[in-house]
């Protein structure tokens, strides 16, 4: 298929402020999973901004596309997408995990442009599979369903239930793409609970698949195609996309101590100014760094 460069350009620059605006949200919130938030920053941006139909002037029309991220608690980076995308301002981000403000795991009652909520592990492509079944009841033929899955969530037996199911009733609008960072919240995904081989698994269960480095924007675009209008022939489709977890971010790529870890502020700017310079961009830091200061003074900090 035909990709300009200058698409290239622009779903490369959404990837780079979807891990932007992720560590920014976490280190102001002092609490989040930032290394499975920004390994799904190119996934995310080549959904939204070119594969997916969606109108965020219309959030609820009919015939639109859904993304149900099942892996909730990388919520920044999906909070991020969907600001960059035009369902809100920037400033609420950063009520996440602030009362009354975005939650830590996703809440479709208080976000704009979430489709579903989330939690616990191994709910979402129920959820996806439901949305499926509807969207061919209510005869939308273009529509589709896109499911996020972190790798470590398919050791539980629903999601299995759920890739049985999709099989069953021939679930060809429905996309599931796994976030394969290879690290869970306490180690590598082969020490916790191995999952190969995990592409014939999903064939076994009556799925295509489709495998690509999910850090090539290329490669996630022509994947995404052949899903969505090639491989139409009655099976639901599973890209697995090959990731790395902290993607950007040194001190956290494969590294299971940043699953759930809010850096300090100076931290953050380390990593800010890093980032902007692995994406040739002006360095840039901590935006809320000198009020973090503030704050830990206020309240006793060093």
């Amino acid at each position: 298929m035909q990709f300009s460069a200058d698409k290239l350009a622009e779903l490369e620059e959404m990837a780079y402020h979807i891990r932007r605006l992720s560590i920014e949200m976490i280190t102001y919130a002092k609490w989040g999973h930032i290394g499975g938030s920004v390994s799904m920053a190119e996934i995310l941006s080549v959904l939204y901004f070119h594969s997916m139909t969606i109108n965020p002037d219309d959030p609820h029309w009919e015939e639109r596309d859904r993304l149900v991220l099942s892996k909730a608690h990388g919520s920044p980076a999906l909070y991020a997408a969907l600001h960059l995308r035009g369902y809100y301002p920037e400033e609420m981000l950063y009520t996440y995990c602030e009362l009354g403000g975005f939650e830590g795991h996703t809440d479709m009652s208080r976000t704009p442009g979430l489709e579903s909520s989330g939690g616990p592990l191994g709910m979402g492509l129920s959820v996806a599979v439901g949305m499926a079944l509807a969207m061919r009841f209510k005869e939308i033929p273009r529509g589709r369903v896109y499911c996020i899955l972190g790798d470590g969530e398919t050791n539980e037996g629903n999601v299995w239930e759920a890739v049985m199911s999709a099989s069953h009733y021939n679930l060809d609008n429905l996309i599931a793409v796994i976030d394969y960072n290879k690290v869970m919240a306490k180690g590598f995904l082969w020490d916790q609970m191995g999952i190969e081989p995990f592409g014939d698994k999903w064939r076994a269960f009556g799925w295509d698949v489709l495998e690509v480095d999910g850090h090539d924007i290329e490669a996630l675009v022509e994947a995404t195609h052949k899903a969505r209008w090639v491989m139409l022939r009655g099976k639901p489709i599973v890209i697995i996309a090959h990731t790395v977890k902290g993607r950007g971010l040194e001190m956290a790529e494969f590294n299971y101590k940043w699953h759930t870890h809010a850096p300090d502020p100076p931290t953050a700017d380390r990593m800010l100014r890093t980032l902007a310079h692995n994406y040739g961009r002006t360095e840039s830091g901590y935006s809320h760094l000198e009020e973090e200061d503030q704050k830990e003074n206020f309240y006793g900090g060093e």
